[in-house]
Formats: structure tokens, sequence, C-alpha cells
């Protein structure tokens, strides 16, 4: 007999209590299910793909580079194009990726949301820094601001299929850059206890603000930079092929500080990259290398996320489109590229076209989300609440998408083949006595631990939907928002932190947008 037919407990909810008491922790999914199976790209694929970047990064280069990225290139061997374009010969690129960093963690403020990244680990964030939040009663748009953002971040504390946040909108309310990044940073601070990530824009300097900021928050200075549990998003490549001033400025100043790089690579198939999708798969490597490269070369070995984040065009009209499926089998190749070169991996997905949380934002978010974590991304942003190509979040969509995500996280973790999941007593047994497996012993030891139950969907019969009020997704994913938003005001600053942060820094979120009741 298979252990799963050796135990014998009564049925339903003591048998669950019994299973967790003998130390199952009924967890289907999970961070860092190891993902992998979906190769969208050949071997010989991949190594032509490769060569070509190498060939793009030798002869054509990069252009505008900082100085001090030339003071640290030109001695390795690097040279200047006639153009002025920074050259890479293609046997430092590959000496970079054999000795760059391949596996790191993200750490968070709680270890047991720690993020690894490297292999084929994957995860799920937010990120997507919308300028504007849907209004579910007048299906209309407004300026997100800085509470939005903070109730964005608790909201997401308490989503188990959301592993990281990142800044999913810019704080439109507030006009001054400085004050921005810094009353973005603490609000995230104060509302998860997950990693997170926060954009600097054009100011560098206010990563060292961030980082004293923290600090004082943990209680010692350099208690922050031993566990970094923020990194700092940017953009460090104006596709095609030139470096952006302000995103390299912020790339270079956190590899100079140790803060992990998150640097999306972003271009766009058809208007900043070739129509043609392999040759967007060339011009992503050949961007993310020339940027993994230089914060390399300024400190070796620095932990950077292979960060290739393909966009793709609606050659009708020019525009993002987040949701095709071009975008999907962009991102998974995507990622099997930087799987091939063992570098930790990141990529978008889940950036629905849609404006509403609806059938279409489903299916676009659905089939992006699954091939980019099938591919094995190491975590995957922009995974839930956006809508509208990027333009606007949704809290509705966030809980929606979270408890999609839980579903896709289950085709990742596939299928078990063992002695015991084989299951030929268990069928024996079924077929040559009760004529099914609902009170089996295999059935009550599985149904916390093989499968997965939503929350908010509905699996009910039409006429208990009915007397139920007849809701719809999005209307219970509003009440469950509701639910937590009223209730869930976390205390992850103590008092007297508090009172230092804000002594010291301009704080624009009010104690009073921080307590329950506020409205």
């Amino acid at each position: 007999m298979t252990a799963a037919t050796t135990r014998r407990r009564s049925g339903g909810r003591a048998a669950r209590r019994e299973l967790r008491a003998q130390g199952s922790s009924g967890e289907v999914v999970g961070p860092g299910l190891k993902g992998g199976s979906f190769k969208p790209l050949g071997a010989r694929d991949i190594e032509r793909i490769h060569q070509t970047a190498l060939d793009v990064l030798e002869n054509v280069g990069v252009g505008d580079p900082l100085p001090e990225m030339l003071d640290t290139a030109l001695p390795r061997g690097c040279w200047l194009s006639d153009e002025g374009r920074l050259c890479f010969p293609r046997a430092l690129v590959e000496d970079i990726i054999a000795n760059a960093c391949h596996r790191f963690t993200i750490h968070a403020r709680n270890p047991a949301f720690d993020v690894t990244l490297g292999g084929s680990n994957v995860n799920f964030a937010t990120a997507g820094q919308a300028v504007t939040i849907y209004q579910p009663e007048t299906k209309s748009y407004r300026p997100s601001t800085l509470v939005d953002l903070y109730d964005l971040a608790r909201l997401t504390d308490r989503l188990d299929n959301l592993h990281r946040f990142c800044q999913m909108v810019v704080a439109t309310d507030i006009a001054d850059e400085h004050v921005h990044n810094i009353s973005v940073g603490y609000a995230l601070l104060a509302a998860t206890r997950k990693s997170f990530s926060v954009a600097v824009g054009s100011r560098p300097e206010d990563i060292a603000e961030l980082v004293a900021l923290f600090d004082i928050a943990l209680g010692r200075e350099g208690a922050f930079l031993e566990k970094p549990f923020c990194t700092i998003g940017c953009c460090p490549i104006l596709s095609p092929l030139r470096f952006g001033e302000d995103g390299s400025r912020v790339a270079l100043e956190c590899a100079r500080l140790g803060i992990p790089g998150d640097y999306a690579i972003a271009p766009q198939a058809g208007a900043t990259a070739p129509a043609a999708l392999a040759g967007t798969l060339v011009q992503i490597p050949a961007e993310t290398l020339a940027t993994i490269v230089v914060t390399n070369l300024a400190k070796p070995g620095h932990p950077t996320v292979y960060a290739a984040w393909p966009l793709v065009s609606d050659l009708r009209t020019g525009a993002f489109s987040g949701g095709s499926g071009e975008e999907a089998l962009l991102s998974a190749a995507a990622v099997q590229i930087g799987n091939f070169y063992d570098l930790p991996t990141s990529v978008g997905a889940g950036m629905s076209d849609s404006k509403l949380p609806d059938n279409q934002a489903g299916f676009e978010k659905g089939l992006t989300t699954a091939l980019a974590g099938l591919a094995g991304a190491n975590y995957v942003g922009e995974a839930a609440g956006m809508q509208a190509s990027l333009m606007g979040c949704s809290f509705e969509a966030l809980v929606i998408d979270n408890e999609m995500l839980g579903a896709v996280q289950r085709t990742i973790r596939g299928i078990e083949v063992t002695d015991e999941t084989l299951s030929y007593e268990v069928i024996r047994d079924g077929a040559l006595g009760a004529g099914h497996y609902l009170g089996s012993e295999q059935t009550l030891l599985l149904m916390e631990t093989e499968y997965l139950y939503p929350e908010i969907s509905d699996r009910n019969t039409p006429d208990v939907w009915q007397e139920g009020g007849s809701l719809d997704i999005g209307e219970r994913a509003r009440e469950r928002a509701r639910e937590i938003l009223d209730e869930h005001y976390p205390e992850y600053i103590t008092p007297e932190a508090d009172a230092k942060i804000r002594e010291r820094f301009p704080i624009a979120l009010e104690p009073a947008d921080m307590r329950a009741g506020r409205g």
C-alpha cells in the first residue's frame, strides 16, 4: 500500500487540521517555483541571436556613453567608433557574463518574503508607474496620488501570489521630484513587509537619501545596505542602442552603493526595435548586456538583473500593445535568452491594453504572465493591476490578477509523477469498491496540497450565484479590496523612527492617511 492509502482519518476540516498538525504546509503554490519548461527558441536559434548581439555590440556600439563609463571601459579594450559610440569587444562581453553575479537574494524586512533570483526560480511582482487610477463607479480614470500608491502597496502586502511590490503609480499630486522620491520610499516602507522598488527619475542623489531614511527605520546606520530590501528602478538605455543619461547615472550609483541593479531594457518592436521579432530579440541582449557590462566594470560582480522587457507596437497605429500574442512570445523568448546566460532574469507581463478589468484584460494577462512564468523568469513585473497599456492602475484588477497568478503558478509547479501519485492502489480500490474517489484517503490527503481554490472566482451554480446578488468578478474583487484596505493599516515603522524620519525628510504622506477610518 502507498503512503497515501495507509493513513486513516476522518474527513473534512478535521482531516485538514490533522494534516497541518503533522507538518503539511498545505501550500499549493508559492514563491520560487521552478519554471523553464516553455522554450520558444531552439538551441541553434539562441546561439545565432547571441552571436548577432555580440556583433552589434562590437561593430555598432552604444551611443552617448557617460564619461565615467569611458573611464572604466576604455582601459578594458573598449573603444569609441567614429560616430562616438562605445564598442565592446566580444571577448570582454563574454568574460563579464561568465564572472557576473548569477544568484542573489532581494531581501525583505521580514525574511519570509525574501526573493531569490537565479536559475529558473519564478516570482511575481507589481510594477508599471501608471499616472491614473481606474474608478469603477464611473468607468473613468483620475490622476494617481501618493495615497493611492500607499494603498496599493498595503493591499499587495496581503496578496499571497505577489512576492514583491514595485512602484505601480506615480504620485502626480507631488510636483517636486525630490519630495516625490522620498515620500514614495517612505510610503512603501510603511505599507509592506515585502521587498519593493522605487524609481528616482533624474535624481540619483536621492538614492543616498533613501538609504539614510531606511537606516533610521532599521535603527542604525549601515543596516540597509547589509540586506537591501529596496531596489531602484530605472531605464538606462534609450532604444535603439543609446545610453540614457538619467537612467545610467542611477544604475552606476546603485552599483557604487551596492544596491542590486534592476534596470528595465524596453525596446518596442516596430518602433524602437526591428519589426522582425528575431531582430528585436537581438537588440534586447545587446542593450541588456551593455548595461550589465558597464555596471560590472564599475563594480565587478555587482548583482544585476538581466531585465529584458520587450514591448510591441500595433503597427497600424504605432501604439504600444502590452497584451498581444507577440508580447507574450517575445517576453518568454527574452527570458529564455537570459537563462542561456545563466543570469538572474526579470520581464514585464500582465500589461493589458483593456481599459477595464474585463474579459480582454483576463485573456491578455493570463497569456503573457503564464508564458513568462513557464519560461522561467526569476520575477515577472507588472504582473497585476495594470490597465490601459500601462497608463492606468486598478485596485480591483490587482485583486483579480493576484488570484489569476495563483492559477498560473499552479501550471508552473506542474505534475509530480511518483509511485504514490500514479495511484495504482487507489484506482484499484475505487474501481472495485465505492466507484468514486470523493471519500478516499488520498483525496483527503491531497485536497489542500494538490489543488488551489479561488477566493473571488465564482464556482457556484447559477441559482446560488443569483441568490448572492449576481455579482461579477469585478464587484467581488472591489468588495475584497475594500475589506483589506479598511482594516489593514500596518505599523512597520516604529513611532520613534517615524518621528525622526519626518523631522529629517520631506514626507508628503500625512499620518491621518495611514489610520483606519480615513474613508
